[in-house]
């Protein structure tokens, strides 16, 4: 809409012009019977005050038009000279291609995360998300906030309400692979949910909850998890008085510690067809890569705890593995479809 006023107001600042030196023409050719580059020409440098001489001799009814064309020209100029400058003095033009630059950006994304929201959590995730090399994109609707962002997200920053349709799919809703929704109201998140979940399907939806009731909404809306932070924060300060070092070290490995220790799932859709269908003892994970298996999750979505190596990696099961950086960078080279395909 900011985007359509700018341009109204220069579409009819020129617009002002052309029908000026129009009107010149047309009244040099009526009144004085010029032809049409004579009548061009002498409209020019009417209007452009130059102090030129006559084309021809200009009767009386000529001269009065042409005081006219004058006149009327400081005007028209006038504005126009106003309106372009006042642009430029606002940042309107800056905020056009900002704007642009943001969309093309986007544009080019697949498989990013949104983030609806910049307050503590929001914040948060999009902290631990830059730290794990993940492209995504933040939508906020306060311009306060997003002018004191870090200028490290600023090209990632989508103004505008995320409980329109309109900005999801201009944030990339149709390609990303999750959405974060963080704001305070339970019922805005709720919204976002249902929107995002009509749009894309196959999205991977986390939601922010103040109140427990919504718990169940949240989830019958579409969302695969919902988040209390409240709740969990409580949880995990009573859990660093009972077992401090045990919930260091989750931390540790959950990403809170950096980017020195992972914690990666490994699904079944990313294995490269020879790995697929095979136990945990025929991968051969630790002897090829060094990281450990930690867990295990079935189709039916049950979770094991130190899989026994008769363990198979059928459809739609996933495993948890634990390793170092290069480990891990070393384990996805190994298994996956893509590096498979290259080869």
């Amino acid at each position: 809409m900011r985007t359509f006023l700018i341009f109204r107001k220069l579409y009819f600042a020129v617009g002002l012009i052309i029908l000026t030196i129009l009107v010149g023409i047309a009244g040099y050719m009526l009144i004085e019977h010029f032809n049409f580059f004579d009548a061009f020409y002498m409209t020019i440098i009417t209007v452009g005050t130059v102090g030129f001489g006559e084309v021809h001799p200009l009767s009386d009814v000529g001269r009065l038009f042409t005081a006219f064309l004058i006149i009327s020209s400081f005007g028209t100029f006038a504005n126009a000279i106003f309106s372009i400058s006042r642009a430029f003095s606002d940042g309107d033009f800056n905020q056009y291609f900002k704007d642009r630059r943001l969309n093309s950006a986007i544009e080019k994304l697949e498989n990013h995360v949104i983030i609806c929201g910049y307050g503590r959590n929001g914040k948060e995730a999009a902290h631990v998300l830059k730290n794990h090399n993940q492209r995504f994109v933040v939508i906020e609707e306060k311009q306060p906030v997003v002018d004191l962002m870090s200028t490290r997200y600023k090209e990632l920053i989508l103004v505008g309400d995320a409980t329109h349709d309109e900005v999801l799919l201009r944030a990339g809703v149709l390609k990303a692979k999750s959405l974060i929704t963080t704001l305070p109201l339970d019922a805005d998140n709720l919204f976002i949910v249902l929107s995002a979940r009509a749009l894309n399907s196959k999205l991977t939806i986390i939601s922010r909850a103040s109140n427990e009731n919504s718990d169940k909404k949240l989830k019958t809306a579409g969302a695969d998890n919902v988040i209390m932070p409240d709740k969990i924060g409580g949880a995990h300060m009573a859990s660093l008085v009972l077992k401090p070092d045990v919930m260091e070290f989750l931390d540790y490995i959950t990403g809170q510690g950096g980017d020195n220790i992972k914690l990666e799932e490994i699904t079944f859709e990313n294995l490269s067809s020879e790995y697929k269908n095979k136990s945990i003892k025929d991968l051969e994970i630790r002897n090829r890569s060094g990281a450990n298996i930690v867990g295990f999750k079935t189709a039916g979505g049950e979770y094991v705890i130190n899989p026994s190596p008769d363990t198979v990696m059928s459809h739609d099961a996933k495993l948890f593995v634990l390793g170092t950086a290069e480990q891990i960078t070393k384990l996805k080279v190994l298994f996956s479809e893509k590096s498979s395909s290259n080869a």
